[in-house]
C-alpha cells in the first residue's frame, strides 16, 4: 500500500541511498524540502548537481579538487619530501585540521580488503610509486585506518617501499586524549605501548 504520492515517495526512496539515511530520516528530509521555499529548492538542488559536475581526483595526489590539480598539491610552501598515505579524501580534512603536517597527501581511495574483493590494483597504490620515483621523496607516513584493512594496506605498502631505500612510518595508535585506561581495549592499549616516545 502506498502511503505517499509517487513525487514524495522517488524524493524518500532517493534520500536512503545516501550513507547514513534511514527511512524515517529519509522521510523527514523529503517533507523538509516540500516545504521549503522553491528558489532554495533549485538552489539546493543545483548545488549537489554542480559538486558532481565539477569535482574530480587531483592529477597528483588523487584527492577531490575542482582543479586539474588541488590547492595543497599547488602551494610551494610545502615540502614533497614526506607524502602522507590516507585512504579518504575526508582524512585529509582531519590531517590538514591539525595544522601540523606540511608535507604533501596521496589518497588511496579505499583500502586492501581480501574479503571485499578489492586488492592493491583496485586502490591508488600504483599511482604513488609513479610519484615516488618522479619526486624526490625521503619519507611515506601511512595513515591508514588503524583497522584490519588499514593494517594490511600499510604492511603492503612498506613491503613495496622499503627496499627501494624511503622511509616508512605509521601514525601511532592508542589512547585518546582524556581517555581512561580501563576502558580501552587489549588493541588500543598494545599500539599504545609500540607507538610510546621518550619525554
Amino acid at each position: 500500500m502506498d502511503y505517499y504520492s509517487a513525487p514524495i515517495a522517488k524524493l524518500i526512496e532517493a534520500f536512503t541511498k545516501l550513507p547514513g539515511i534511514g527511512r524515517k530520516t529519509a522521510q523527514r528530509l523529503a517533507f523538509h524540502v516540500i516545504h521549503m521555499d522553491k528558489e532554495d529548492v533549485k538552489e539546493f538542488s543545483e548545488s549537489i548537481y554542480g559538486a558532481k559536475e565539477s569535482v574530480r581526483y587531483c592529477n597528483v595526489c588523487s584527492n577531490i579538487t575542482d582543479r586539474d590539480t588541488c590547492h595543497i598539491c599547488n602551494d610551494d610552501k610545502r615540502s614533497n619530501q614526506t607524502i602522507c598515505v590516507v585512504e579518504d579524501p575526508r582524512d585529509v580534512i582531519a590531517m590538514e585540521k591539525t595544522k601540523e603536517f606540511k608535507g604533501l597527501y596521496h589518497v588511496l581511495h579505499g583500502a586492501i580488503s581480501p574479503l571485499e574483493g578489492i586488492g592493491p590494483e583496485d586502490i591508488k597504490i600504483k599511482e604513488l610509486l609513479v610519484r615516488i620515483k618522479d619526486q624526490d621523496v625521503d619519507e611515506v607516513i601511512i595513515a591508514t585506518n588503524p583497522n584490519i584493512e588499514g593494517e594490511a594496506t600499510a604492511m603492503y605498502i612498506s613491503k613495496i617501499l622499503k627496499p627501494i631505500g624511503i622511509k616508512v612510518t605509521r601514525i601511532a595508535h592508542g589512547i585518546p586524549i582524556g581517555g581512561d585506561l580501563e576502558y580501552a581495549d587489549e588493541i588500543t592499549l598494545s599500539k599504545a605501548l609500540e607507538g610510546r616516545r621518550e619525554i
